[in-house]
Protein backbone atom coordinates (compact mmCIF):
# COMPACT_ATOMS: atom_id res chain seq x y z
CA UNK A 1 0.00 0.00 0.00
CA UNK A 2 1.00 3.59 -0.69
CA UNK A 3 2.25 5.31 2.61
CA UNK A 4 2.51 8.77 0.41
CA UNK A 5 -1.16 8.82 -0.69
CA UNK A 6 -2.44 8.40 3.02
CA UNK A 7 -0.72 12.14 3.83
CA UNK A 8 -3.06 14.99 4.00
CA UNK A 9 -2.22 17.91 1.55
CA UNK A 10 -1.92 20.79 3.93
CA UNK A 11 -3.49 24.07 2.14
CA UNK A 12 -1.95 27.53 2.93
CA UNK A 13 -4.71 30.24 3.57
CA UNK A 14 -5.50 31.73 0.03
CA UNK A 15 -5.37 28.53 -1.88
CA UNK A 16 -8.71 26.32 -2.76
CA UNK A 17 -8.61 22.51 -3.66
CA UNK A 18 -11.66 21.30 -5.95
CA UNK A 19 -13.02 18.18 -7.96
CA UNK A 20 -15.10 17.59 -11.05
CA UNK A 21 -15.01 14.29 -12.05
CA UNK A 22 -11.53 13.45 -12.68
CA UNK A 23 -10.30 17.25 -13.11
CA UNK A 24 -9.02 18.77 -10.39
CA UNK A 25 -8.41 22.24 -9.98
CA UNK A 26 -6.07 24.49 -7.57
CA UNK A 27 -6.11 28.13 -7.27
CA UNK A 28 -4.30 30.32 -5.39
CA UNK A 29 -2.23 33.62 -5.49
CA UNK A 30 -0.02 33.20 -8.05
CA UNK A 31 -2.04 31.41 -10.50
CA UNK A 32 -4.80 28.50 -11.15
CA UNK A 33 -3.50 24.67 -12.37
CA UNK A 34 -5.56 22.30 -13.86
CA UNK A 35 -5.12 18.47 -14.11
CA UNK A 36 -6.86 15.42 -14.76
CA UNK A 37 -6.16 12.05 -12.72
CA UNK A 38 -6.57 8.68 -12.69
CA UNK A 39 -11.41 7.90 -12.20
CA UNK A 40 -11.62 6.25 -8.86
CA UNK A 41 -9.50 8.63 -7.26
CA UNK A 42 -11.55 11.74 -5.23
CA UNK A 43 -10.17 14.34 -3.15
CA UNK A 44 -11.76 14.88 0.07
CA UNK A 45 -11.35 18.47 1.98
CA UNK A 46 -11.21 18.18 5.77
CA UNK A 47 -10.94 21.95 7.80
CA UNK A 48 -6.91 22.91 6.16
CA UNK A 49 -6.25 19.74 4.53
CA UNK A 50 -7.34 17.54 1.07
CA UNK A 51 -7.56 13.66 1.95
CA UNK A 52 -7.06 11.59 -1.28
CA UNK A 53 -9.06 8.47 -1.38
CA UNK A 54 -9.58 5.88 -3.78
CA UNK A 55 -12.76 3.51 -4.22
CA UNK A 56 -10.86 0.09 -4.52
CA UNK A 57 -8.43 -1.37 -2.39
CA UNK A 58 -4.89 -2.95 -4.54
CA UNK A 59 -2.04 -2.49 -5.39
CA UNK A 60 -2.47 -0.57 -8.72
CA UNK A 61 -4.84 2.16 -6.69
CA UNK A 62 -2.22 2.29 -4.14
CA UNK A 63 -0.03 3.40 -6.90
CA UNK A 64 -2.03 6.01 -8.32
CA UNK A 65 -3.37 7.72 -4.47
CA UNK A 66 0.30 7.86 -4.44
CA UNK A 67 0.68 9.59 -7.72
CA UNK A 68 -2.31 11.66 -7.45
CA UNK A 69 -1.21 12.98 -4.24
CA UNK A 70 2.33 13.81 -5.31
CA UNK A 71 0.74 15.76 -8.26
CA UNK A 72 -2.11 17.54 -5.90
CA UNK A 73 0.66 18.78 -3.15
CA UNK A 74 2.96 20.06 -6.27
CA UNK A 75 -0.09 21.93 -7.84
CA UNK A 76 -0.86 23.36 -4.12
CA UNK A 77 3.15 24.49 -3.37
CA UNK A 78 2.96 25.88 -7.09
CA UNK A 79 0.12 28.09 -6.95
CA UNK A 80 1.13 29.05 -3.69
CA UNK A 81 4.96 29.65 -3.72
CA UNK A 82 6.13 29.19 -7.60
CA UNK A 83 8.99 26.68 -8.00
CA UNK A 84 12.14 27.89 -9.34
CA UNK A 85 15.26 25.54 -11.01
CA UNK A 86 18.73 27.22 -11.76
CA UNK A 87 21.13 26.31 -14.83
CA UNK A 88 24.38 27.18 -15.54
CA UNK A 89 26.42 27.92 -18.41
CA UNK A 90 30.44 27.23 -18.67
CA UNK A 91 32.66 27.63 -21.75
CA UNK A 92 34.32 30.29 -23.19
CA UNK A 93 31.73 32.47 -25.63
CA UNK A 94 28.92 30.80 -24.09
CA UNK A 95 25.93 33.32 -22.59
CA UNK A 96 22.01 33.65 -22.48
CA UNK A 97 20.18 36.95 -22.51
CA UNK A 98 16.07 37.07 -22.73
CA UNK A 99 14.51 39.07 -25.61
CA UNK A 100 10.60 39.40 -24.80
CA UNK A 101 9.55 35.92 -24.32
CA UNK A 102 12.38 34.33 -25.79
CA UNK A 103 15.77 32.99 -24.64
CA UNK A 104 18.80 33.60 -26.86
CA UNK A 105 21.53 31.24 -26.29
CA UNK A 106 25.38 31.37 -27.64
CA UNK A 107 26.80 27.93 -26.79
CA UNK A 108 29.70 27.46 -29.37
CA UNK A 109 27.11 26.73 -32.50
CA UNK A 110 27.50 28.79 -35.66
CA UNK A 111 23.82 29.95 -34.68
CA UNK A 112 22.36 31.77 -31.82
CA UNK A 113 20.09 29.49 -30.45
CA UNK A 114 16.55 31.38 -29.56
CA UNK A 115 13.75 29.14 -27.85
CA UNK A 116 10.56 30.67 -27.08
CA UNK A 117 9.38 30.03 -23.33
CA UNK A 118 6.31 28.41 -22.83
CA UNK A 119 3.50 30.00 -21.29
CA UNK A 120 3.48 30.33 -17.65
CA UNK A 121 7.34 30.14 -17.67
CA UNK A 122 9.67 33.16 -16.70
CA UNK A 123 13.39 33.54 -16.73
CA UNK A 124 15.74 35.88 -15.35
CA UNK A 125 19.69 35.75 -16.65
CA UNK A 126 22.00 36.71 -14.17
CA UNK A 127 25.69 37.19 -15.57
CA UNK A 128 24.93 35.98 -18.48
CA UNK A 129 26.00 32.91 -17.34
CA UNK A 130 23.36 31.81 -14.91
CA UNK A 131 19.80 31.02 -16.09
CA UNK A 132 16.96 30.98 -13.42
CA UNK A 133 13.82 29.42 -14.69
CA UNK A 134 10.48 30.24 -12.75
CA UNK A 135 6.99 28.98 -12.70
CA UNK A 136 4.10 27.66 -11.11
CA UNK A 137 4.17 24.10 -13.19
CA UNK A 138 6.39 21.97 -11.67
CA UNK A 139 6.11 19.55 -14.36
CA UNK A 140 6.39 22.38 -17.58
CA UNK A 141 9.35 23.91 -15.63
CA UNK A 142 11.60 21.08 -15.43
CA UNK A 143 10.63 20.19 -19.05
CA UNK A 144 11.47 23.46 -19.91
CA UNK A 145 14.73 23.52 -17.90
CA UNK A 146 15.81 20.09 -19.52
CA UNK A 147 14.71 21.50 -22.83
CA UNK A 148 17.64 24.02 -22.12
CA UNK A 149 19.80 21.79 -20.92
CA UNK A 150 19.70 19.28 -24.05
CA UNK A 151 20.77 22.27 -26.61
CA UNK A 152 24.41 21.93 -25.36
CA UNK A 153 24.70 19.19 -22.95
CA UNK A 154 27.60 18.81 -20.35
CA UNK A 155 30.79 17.26 -21.55
CA UNK A 156 33.11 15.38 -19.50
CA UNK A 157 36.82 16.62 -20.22
CA UNK A 158 36.30 20.39 -19.80
CA UNK A 159 32.70 20.62 -18.17
CA UNK A 160 31.61 23.09 -21.33
CA UNK A 161 27.98 23.02 -21.71
CA UNK A 162 24.70 23.98 -19.99
CA UNK A 163 24.34 22.16 -16.57
CA UNK A 164 21.70 22.20 -13.47
CA UNK A 165 23.24 24.64 -10.60
CA UNK A 166 23.08 20.90 -8.07
CA UNK A 167 24.48 19.01 -10.77
CA UNK A 168 28.45 17.70 -10.61
CA UNK A 169 29.57 16.85 -13.63
CA UNK A 170 32.09 13.71 -13.51
CA UNK A 171 35.83 14.84 -14.99
CA UNK A 172 37.38 12.08 -17.57
CA UNK A 173 41.25 12.52 -18.16
CA UNK A 174 42.01 13.17 -21.51
CA UNK A 175 44.97 11.26 -23.64
CA UNK A 176 47.83 11.32 -22.77
CA UNK A 177 50.47 11.76 -25.48
CA UNK A 178 52.63 9.59 -27.46
CA UNK A 179 56.19 9.50 -26.04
Amino acid sequence: MSRIGKKPINIPKGVTVSQVGDTVTVKGPKGELTKTIVAGIRLESADDQVLVQCDKEGKQEGAYRGLVRALVANMVEGVANGFERVLEINGVGYRAEVKGSALNLALGYSHPIEYALPKGISVEVEKQTKIIIRGIDKELLGATAAKIRSFRKPEPYKGKGVKYAEERILRKAGKTGKK
